[in-house]
């Protein structure tokens, strides 16, 4: 059951929706929905917690639930945002521990680090399976909660591959914006070259339902126009013509998740990916900083995983497709790499990630510093007024700020447009009065300190009525 509100902020949304109706504008916004167990103040928690039979760790906002599992490899198994999880977990490994055997993999679900490159060829390639990296006991620290949360894991050194995983995880009590700081350190006695990945396991089942695939499943990424791959991404592994795989006109790679197994690479360079469950209408952010002048396992910056039933060639080269059922779940992996990194003796490199939650619909259109385009923002004249249209997710609480320029980039103005909130979709109906002269229209978001978060989007209105 939801949180009641307190009788403060109450009071304080009813003040901004009466100035917002002496402004003249329409807007609809969803219901902000919170979770069980959300602390009501703006504060950060960390607390021991039962999650499915683990003793795991929990970090929370009024936003945000994380479910740390140190023991198991140091994964973060969930993820909650307004009420949704977000993450695959494993219904045949709920509660349990499995001391590491390489010789089997216990997919447990949840987020956790991996090395690449993956393989059997040789030393310098990781053969997967479950070991100290995978699955080895890490430490747990609390460093600070209050206004902000941040815990580190420390994970055993491994002798296979000469190196330790480190991460630290930080969330802020006024944003559901999740912080990831990873470290691969060289603890071997001889020089070592690996890459980071971080991999991330999305439930793409029906909630509740296990059994049922959703339908409405897709994730996005910036195809990189000077790709080195055909087609602008390459096939790892699975069909080579996979009508569940699209380069579009805007040139987003999109990925409509289908219950086959296919391994998909990208050489993106902008720097995120973003998974969008439409049926239920919220999504994902992932950023990542791209280093051009460094190599990429692969040249992959980005590799998506389908899991499902996987074609396969037997002993006569007849192709067959291996079952489904409880080996095949429904779950799709976002997996971004570090740059190789060489390492010497104590050596360490380092990938920093964001997450973003926020809320979703049924179309998708880019990703900006303050969160998604969900339904393009117009602008059009009306009666000597700009009608504005468009929806969005955003990524900080605070207010949408108009500003307005003249075809010469003068700034003519601002004005406050609507308080927003990333629990609630954005879906902007409304009109306002610009000053004269105005060409453009950027649309921002101010967080709740007053600081600029960036344009959601800006648009070309039609300057000759307004001169």
């Amino acid at each position: 059951m939801s949180l009641p509100l307190r009788k403060t902020e109450l009071i304080r949304r009813f003040s901004v929706l009466l100035l917002l109706a002496g402004m003249g504008p329409t807007l609809v916004l969803a219901q902000v929905k919170t979770g069980p167990g959300q602390p009501a103040s703006a504060s950060c928690l960390i607390e021991p917690t039962d999650y499915k039979g683990w003793q795991a760790q929990q970090l929370s906002n009024r936003w945000v639930q994380l479910m740390v599992v140190p023991q198991n490899g140091g994964r973060v198994m969930q993820v909650t945002f307004a009420g949704h999880p977000f993450l695959f977990v494993n219904p045949k490994y709920e509660g349990k521990y499995l001391p590491p055997d390489p010789s089997r993999w216990f997919n447990y679900g949840g987020d956790k680090l991996w090395p690449l490159p993956e393989g059997r060829d040789d030393e310098q390639h990781w053969a997967g399976g479950s070991d100290l990296l995978d699955d080895g006991r890490y430490t747990f620290r609390k460093v600070s909660q209050g206004q902000q949360c941040e815990v580190e894991l420390e994970g055993p050194a491994d002798p296979r591959t000469g190196i330790q995983f480190l991460r630290t995880i930080r969330l802020d009590a006024d944003s559901p914006r999740i912080r990831f700081h990873a470290t691969m350190r060289n603890t071997s006695g001889h020089a070592v070259e690996w890459s980071m990945q971080s991999v991330s396991q999305y439930d793409t089942a029906e909630p509740g339902a296990a059994t049922r695939i959703n339908h409405d499943f897709h994730t996005f990424a910036p195809a990189n126009p000077a790709s080195s791959y055909l087609n602008r991404y390459h096939v790892r592994f699975g069909p080579a013509e996979n009508p569940a795989v699209s380069i579009r006109e805007d040139g987003l790679f999109a990925l409509h998740y289908v219950h086959l197994a296919a391994e998909l690479w990208l050489d993106s360079t902008a720097g995120w990916l973003a998974v969008v469950d439409g049926s239920n209408r919220y999504g994902m952010v992932e950023r990542f900083h791209f280093e051009p002048a460094r190599t990429y396992p692969g040249k992959a910056s980005i590799i998506f995983w389908m899991n499902g039933p996987a074609i396969k060639l037997n002993a006569d080269a007849e192709p067959s497709i291996s079952s489904g059922g409880d080996e095949s779940p429904y779950y799709l992996e976002a997996e971004i790499n570090s740059p190789l990194c060489q390492l010497r003796p104590g050596e360490s490199c380092d990938l920093e990630t964001e997450w973003f939650p926020t809320r979703a619909g049924g179309e998708f259109h880019n990703v900006t510093d303050a969160g998604i385009v969900l339904r393009p923002l117009q602008a059009t004249q009306r009666q000597g007024k700009i009608g504005l249209s468009g929806s969005f997710g955003v990524f900080f609480a605070g207010r949408l700020v108009a500003h307005f320029y003249s075809e010469q980039g003068l700034s003519l103005g601002t004005t406050i447009i609507a308080a927003v909130d990333p629990a609630d979709a954005v879906s902007l109906a409304t009109e306002i009065t610009v000053p004269a002269k105005t060409a453009r229209i950027a649309l921002h978001l101010e967080d709740g300190t007053g600081l600029d978060r960036g344009s959601l989007q800006e648009v070309h209105v039609d300057a000759v009525e307004n001169r």
